[in-house]
């Protein structure tokens, strides 16, 4: 196969690869539709449960009430879809790899989107209550708190984004020493400037409130100590075969 036919190829592939996933995405979005104004109430529960007697949410745009819904539930949709999607793309970079890094990107593929997913979930029960407690708490005499739903909206995806990637800190560490561009002793070594970098990053992304800056910089630092432990267990890429590296399925 000439090297024209072969790039076609690949681009057949990925096509179709992209075709499943985008089927599959607009599949869970149709079913999960008829309910996208439930997901969103689901979605503002740790607000609303915090606000005074008789508060509420606002839309401030016209067509707000309607397309905001829709973007949870289409938010919703890919994070179902996602396992399917990661698979497509699995099926589509895999018959490039070594044996060797199969064996490597499908754990780190598992565990990035488990701990993503976990992530969200310590901001949505964890987080948020103490997030908006404190909003509402700090609200000066006769200020109602009534947010409008599309920038809370914003504000919701923006924690998720960063909980999820700050749990993503083990995979990263685990990937830096598996692939030889740090050690175990530099980890520990720097270890100090971490906890102080955690701290920043908590005081960046969070409201400016002590407990709710301690929520994530604390899991941030857990997180790169277990990336330590996780990372002391597996051999670096620099430890293989020769064989090993040549051995493709």
């Amino acid at each position: 196969m000439s090297a024209s036919e072969n790039f076609i190829a690949h681009l057949i592939e990925l096509r179709t690869r992209l075709m499943h996933s985008a089927i599959a995405l607009l599949l869970v979005f149709i079913c999960l539709f008829p309910w996208a104004s439930d997901l969103y109430a689901l979605l503002a529960q740790p607000l609303l449960a915090k606000l005074p007697k008789g508060g509420q949410m606002i839309a401030t745009d016209v067509t707000t009430p309607f397309f905001v819904p829709l973007k949870v539930a289409m938010m919703a949709a890919f994070l179902i879809a996602l396992p399917y999607i990661l698979y497509q793309i699995w099926r589509f970079v895999a018959p490039g790899l070594y044996a060797h890094e199969k064996k490597l990107v499908v754990p780190l593929i598992f565990s990035s989107t488990v701990l993503f997913f976990c992530g969200m979930a310590f901001a949505y029960f964890a987080v948020f209550p103490v997030v908006f407690g404190f909003i509402t708490s700090a609200a000066p005499i006769g200020v109602a708190v009534m947010t409008d739903i599309d920038k809370y909206l914003s504000f919701v995806l923006s924690m998720f984004v960063a909980f999820g990637i700050t749990f993503q800190v083990p995979v990263v560490v685990v990937l830096l020493v598996r692939m030889g561009f740090i050690s175990i002793a530099k980890l520990r070594e720097i270890r100090p400037y971490v906890v102080v970098g955690a701290f920043v990053v908590g005081a960046i992304f969070t409201p400016p409130d002590v407990v709710s800056q301690f929520m994530l910089a604390m899991p941030l630092w857990l997180l790169y100590e277990a990336g330590i432990v996780v990372a002391n267990w597996m051999k670096p890429a620099g430890n293989l075969s020769s064989a090993e590296l040549k051995n493709v399925d």
